[in-house]
């Protein structure tokens, strides 16, 4: 039977009751005991009113702790994220998976961190995803202009742009840019303005930016608090997830960003000029449609190049960056191995760049740093996968081409294969899928083309 007392204010009034309930004995013969606050849901209530709330309370405060939910009514949420993410961690949830979730945890602490995980409901967290999506919602520094010529007020006030960016504790190169009329962040534009002692009003425009989340972000952050709240709900922290109850925002649909036929054919001429390896690497992501881990984890011993018409490849790591742990190697996504067959002309390639690389080793001598990987650095040892992505941009750039990114030749490649009518099975294997419905969702429309194709064919059986 819960036990109920009362709890008053210096001025001697009860202001509010703690229910207890009785749950057993501990380990040391003592008698654990569940306690919660109650307060009268309204203001004026008569004493027959409030003892009837509370009985009520009481009593499914009591059903609670006998069907096994002990309530934690002192935990924030905050407090227990922290232990959740240590907990997947330590069961060896990837990497990449914690440091998204560090990523979301800044704004979800400000808007329900502070709250007892039994207090959290539905409508709060509907009220932080309508938040997300409101204007100005995203977090980007806000950019200022220049309405003055910084260049001539430096020179009429004697002072050069490398003593000025000192003076404000700039980069010298931030100072030269706004000197020039370009854009630089606020903060920057703050200290410029301060170093001249002009208000930043009469040297700078500032534009924040006001654009909303997208609905896959904001589905993050639900995703996030859904996997704290339904750890919570396991442990019997809480009776139910509030997170199941939300109503996050519908996933936006978006068509995969992949290059048309003659683009390829465009990037491929440009790339005849480009160095060894990353013409090697390059044709690796247009030819296998891999992940940039993987094709920055791919090692030598995972190659097969004794025939160039049958060369082989096996995917089975990825090489990713962390900002806690910084470049290293992985498992691929879904954790699975798979291998490819690739073609004669990326395989000789590949035997090519091979044959560079011993040159390197061999020049290097004990300099060279034996890593296993085919893309390394000069001195042997492995890649930062972001820099397959700024090669990629400045040979865009120099060619006059589309911007390219590693990811749009993955779904090139698996464009192709759905027009060709393979089945989604397969093109799902090849891409290292981990369930073929990934597929189907992503490329629906691919799809849907390469019915409407089919069934041009089919009514070549009725055409007359």
């Amino acid at each position: 039977m819960a036990s109920v007392e009362p709890r008053k204010n210096k001025d001697g009034e009860i202001t509010s009751y703690r229910i207890i309930v009785s749950g057993g004995i501990d380990t040391n013969g003592e008698q654990i005991k569940h306690r919660k606050i109650w307060k009268p849901p309204k203001k004026n209530m008569s004493e027959r009113q409030i003892k009837k709330a509370l009985d009520l309370a009481a009593a499914e405060f009591e059903l609670e702790i006998r069907a096994g939910y002990q309530l934690d009514h002192r935990q924030t949420f905050a407090q227990y994220a922290e232990y959740v993410l240590e907990m997947k961690e330590r069961n060896g949830v990837k990497t990449s998976s914690i440091d998204s979730y560090l990523r979301l945890t800044g704004r979800t602490y400000r808007a329900i961190g502070h709250m007892k995980l039994a207090d959290i409901r539905p409508q709060h967290l509907n009220a932080f995803y309508k938040k997300l999506s409101e204007e100005g919602a995203r977090i980007t520094k806000a950019q200022a202009t220049p309405i003055i010529n910084i260049r001539a007020w430096l020179k009429e006030n004697g002072q050069t742009i490398d003593g000025f960016a000192r003076k404000c504790g700039l980069a010298s190169s931030t100072v030269r840019a706004a000197a020039d009329g370009h854009t630089v962040r606020e903060d920057s534009a703050q200290k410029i303005a301060a170093g001249m002692g002009i208000p930043l009003p009469k040297v700078f425009t500032v534009q924040k930016n006001m654009t909303r989340l997208f609905a896959t972000t904001v589905l993050e952050y639900h995703r996030f608090i859904s996997a704290v709240l339904s750890q919570a709900e396991k442990e019997m922290l809480i009776p139910f997830n509030p997170a199941a109850k939300a109503s996050p925002p519908s996933r936006e649909k978006h068509e995969p960003d992949y290059y048309e036929p003659d683009t390829v054919k465009k990037i491929l001429d440009a790339l005849d000029s480009a160095p060894l390896k990353w013409r090697a690497a390059t044709y690796l992501l247009i030819d296998t449609g891999c992940r940039r881990g993987e094709v920055m984890g791919l090692k030598w011993d995972s190659v097969l190049l004794d025939d160039v018409d049958n060369a082989i490849i096996t995917i089975d790591k990825n090489r990713l960056y962390s900002v806690r742990k910084g470049t290293y190697e992985d498992s691929t996504k879904t954790g699975e191995v798979r291998s490819l067959r690739i073609a004669p002309e990326t395989a000789a390639l590949l035997l090519e760049w091979k044959t560079q690389q011993d040159e390197y080793r061999a020049l290097l001598g004990d300099a060279w740093t034996e890593s296993g990987y085919v893309f390394t650095q000069d001195t042997g040892q492995g890649m930062h996968p972001d820099s397959l992505n700024r090669w990629l941009a400045q040979f865009s750039a120099a060619h006059d081409l589309p911007h390219i990114h590693p990811h749009a030749f993955r779904h090139t490649a698996a464009s192709i294969m759905v027009s060709e009518h393979m089945d989604i099975v397969t093109v799902a294997a090849e891409l290292g899928h981990a369930d073929p419905h990934t597929t189907a969702s992503i490329y629906a429309h691919q799809i849907s083309l390469a019915r409407a194709k089919a069934a041009g064919v089919r009514r070549k059986l009725i055409k007359r």
